[in-house]
């Protein structure tokens, strides 16, 4: 979609627009990639809210359905509350965005990105953050950009930029990576154990792929010339900032440095609280301001952490700089879940349990812009407001706990075993019971050995963590001291200047994110945190692995049970029968799900929650669609009496002959004294003639299930024909035959071998 301006980054495919569409936006921007468009608006309020002491900087993408050629579902046919996609690209835009902004600038500004078309091969996460930063460049909003973004991908090998939907199922490793000209500021993505070397290389090779699109951005911004607005910067002065430290001397420092994070909080409230009393005191209310005292606190705590940190080696809880907090770890929580651990590092705490379900219970995806249809691996992250000690709204899943679950499924999920070995939908719920520092981590390691509990045969354990920075500038902006933290805490996060997460094997990394509070890290500081997070890794592994070093043999009781099997494809309608009638005799009977696969390969997945209804499901099926064989016990019903035995209907539509000699152990005079028309009895398959005749043996079945020998009944060949002659020979056959067991009868009783008449029946 082409406007008045237009640059392209040919070496990336990629097209931007402006100065068309929403002109009275402070900047907009339509960018493009094959048939993929999206637009991109940027506004700022020219005013600030009352006693605003943040800033409110909202960004939100959107997918429309038209950019598909199709309806939305629903009664009303239009799109409702943004779907988790949107909400985690939203996010992804989100956080590279956010430390380009100058301190102090509190304006509410709002960046929204919405889908116009998709050829449903490129993703279109990524021209959103091209396009957010194109449109903060072109407009009068001050912001410290552009930035680039590209997702790369490792197929056979080699890296590929920017790859499609097909190529991306093929990849080994789904970076999305975020710099500027210089340096690094976001990632996030997955790997399948992608060595760290390599990761490091991946991370090289992408931001030379981002500088054409940050050239092609600024030649956009030249050509716009649109001159930045003055706002004013809200910060604390310099007259409150000297008070308070004038009030509080050195106890705000042994507030900070306490052990427990509720009573660092509780400490420094207090002094909080005392400040503002004095300073209303000494100004009066007229010339009082709250948010001044609380954004001088922030000051004043920020400027304790970091330079203990970095002048003293100094964290608040005592702890170096590479040393994790104490580790702690079980399993087996709760009865009747399927699998459940508690993992523990520091004040930090999660309750994970894991759910093990049918292929009917995994989660349809409304993929708008291609790529999966569903998913049977899901995590969710809930993140409750007890965890931090506080009331607050809950039971509605908040855009963070939308991200954090997301990280952590996305970690964990390499090592999951494939569907076709472990044919379970599985789901992980992560309950966070405290909070102080990298809960999405913990959920990582507590999935890890809920999965393990629940006797997942998972491919290797997976622990995560986060390092954090703290850094020092020159004159010139340039980094010139830092200290990397392993293990960071919330206040050290907060006040810090990295948050990167890391997740991965003892082979490699399954997931990662880094966000930054400033403008870029040097390549050799993100370097160093690989590797500082990994040795930290592993550490952890050791704890979980000490604990649990291998996933349980077997399923929990209550889990289900899943038999796979594989049925020839032109029997699928045998199974299904006419209207469903015979899958639902069999679901109904067992009280098992079967799950036909649609691909028409003849996968049939049958789940039940015992062994005993499992196997009598697995009978079942398998007297549809397979052929009555030899030495095999099947629960078949009498579709005929005769004088010389019954016919058994042992799978639809195949029966075979018990002669009456078959029947029991004792003589039987009389058919109808061992079964009736309609009986279900249990038969094995003793013989299949050479014209395909099948012979039955209720006695050889009963033998079997009382563990005895097993002799068969000599008699006379049948003669040939078909059913109705074969029939009438038979009954010739049986006057022969009667003699003939006259004078056995005789023999059994004088070697006193008869049985009461009660167990011809038994």
């Amino acid at each position: 979609m082409k406007q008045k301006h237009t640059v392209t980054a040919e070496e990336l495919g990629i097209t931007i627009s402006t100065s068309t569409l929403a002109q009275q936006a402070n900047g907009s921007v339509t960018i493009q990639l094959g048939e993929t468009v999206v637009f991109v608006s940027a506004c700022a309020a020219n005013k600030l809210r009352p006693d605003q002491d943040f800033f409110p900087l909202t960004v939100d993408y959107r997918e429309k359905f038209s950019a598909a050629g199709r309806f939305p579902g629903g009664y009303f046919k239009r799109e409702g509350r943004p779907s988790e996609k949107e909400i985690l690209t939203s996010r992804l835009c989100d956080r590279p965005l956010r430390p380009l902004f100058p301190k102090g600038f509190m304006n509410e500004v709002q960046v929204i990105g919405i889908l116009m078309s998709t050829d449903l091969i490129n993703e279109p996460d990524v021209l959103m953050v091209n396009g957010a930063s194109a449109a903060m460049m072109c407009s009068d909003i001050p912001w410290n950009g552009p930035i680039g973004c590209v997702r790369i991908g490792e197929i056979d090998g080699e890296f590929v930029v920017n790859p499609t939907n097909e190529q991306i199922f093929d990849s080994c490793l789904d970076l999305i990576y975020v710099g500027n000209e210089n340096e690094m500021m976001m990632i996030e993505g997955c790997a399948d154990q992608l060595e760290d070397e390599r990761f490091i290389e991946a991370l090289e090779f992408a931001h030379q792929s981002i500088q054409p699109i940050i050239k092609a951005q600024k030649e956009l911004a030249a050509m716009v010339g649109k001159a930045k607005k003055e706002f004013d910067l809200v910060k604390a002065s310099d007259e409150v900032i000297a008070f308070c430290k004038d009030l509080l001397g050195d106890r705000l420092k042994a507030a900070v440095f306490q052990d427990n994070k509720q009573e660092r909080q509780d400490a420094v409230n207090a002094l909080q609280e005392e400040a503002e009393a004095a300073l209303l005191e000494k100004v009066g209310e007229e010339e009082f301001d709250a948010n001044q005292v609380r954004m001088a606190f922030e000051e004043l705590q920020e400027e304790l952490y970091r330079t203990n940190i970095l002048n003293e080696g100094k964290r608040v809880d005592g702890r170096a700089a590479n040393q994790l907090r104490q580790l702690g770890c079980d399993t087996d929580l709760l009865p009747r879940v399927h699998g459940s651990a508690l993992f523990e590092r520091g004040e930090t705490q999660a309750v994970v349990i894991a759910t093990l379900g049918t292929g009917r219970d995994s989660q349809e995806l409304d993929a708008l812009t291609g790529g999966a249809q569903s998913k049977s691996f899901i995590l969710h992250y809930n993140f409750p407001p007890y965890s931090v000690g506080e009331t607050g709204r809950f039971g509605i899943t908040s855009r963070r706990e939308q991200g954090h679950g997301a990280l952590a499924e996305r970690s964990l999920l390499p090592i999951i075993p494939p569907e076709d070995e472990f044919p379970y939908t599985i789901r992980v719920v992560s309950e966070i019971m405290s909070s102080n520092g990298s809960t999405s981590m913990a959920s990582i390691c507590g999935g890890t050995l809920a999965l393990m509990d629940a006797g997942v045969p998972i491919l290797a354990p997976v622990a995560g963590i986060s390092t954090g920075l703290v850094t020092e500038t020159d004159a010139d902006g340039k980094i010139s001291k830092h200290v990397i933290l392993t293990d960071i805490l919330g206040a050290e996060d907060h006040f810090g200047d990295m948050d990167f997460k890391i997740a991965g094997t003892p082979e490699g990394i399954t997931g990662f994110q880094l966000d930054l509070k400033i403008q870029g890290i040097p390549f050799d500081i993100a370097k160093a945190a690989i590797r500082q997070n990994k040795e930290a890794r592993t550490q952890i592994l050791k704890v979980m692995t000490d604990h649990m070093e291998t996933p349980r043999d077997n399923i929990r009781e209550h889990a289900p049970r899943i038999h796979q099997m594989q049925i020839d494809p032109d029997k699928i309608g045998a199974l299904i029968g006419p209207g469903g009638k015979n899958i639902k005799r069999i679901t109904e009977v067992t009280g098992a799900q079967i799950d036909i696969n649609e691909d028409n390969s003849g996968k049939v997945l049958i789940y039940c929650s015992g062994e005993a209804a499992l196997k009598r499901a697995v009978e079942e099926v398998e007297n549809v669609v397979c052929d009555i064989e030899v030495d095999k016990t099947y629960r078949g019903i009498v579709r005929s009496v005769k004088e010389f035995g019954a016919f058994v209907e042992c799978m639809p539509g195949k029966e075979g002959l018990v002669h009456i000699s078959e029947l029991a152990e004792c003589r039987v005079e009389n058919v109808e004294d061992v079964c009736k028309l309609g009986d279900e009895i249990v038969v094995k398959c003793v013989g299949i003639d050479d014209k395909g005749r099948v012979r039955l043996s209720r006695l050889a079945a009963i033998c079997e299930a009382e563990g005895k020998p097993y002799e068969p009944k000599e008699r006379s060949p049948r003669p040939s024909g078909g059913r109705g002659g074969d029939r009438g020979g038979r009954g010739g056959d049986r006057g022969g035959r009667g003699n003939g067991r006259g004078g056995n009868r005789g023999e059994r009783g004088g070697n006193d071998r008869r049985k009461p008449q009660a167990s011809c029946n038994s």
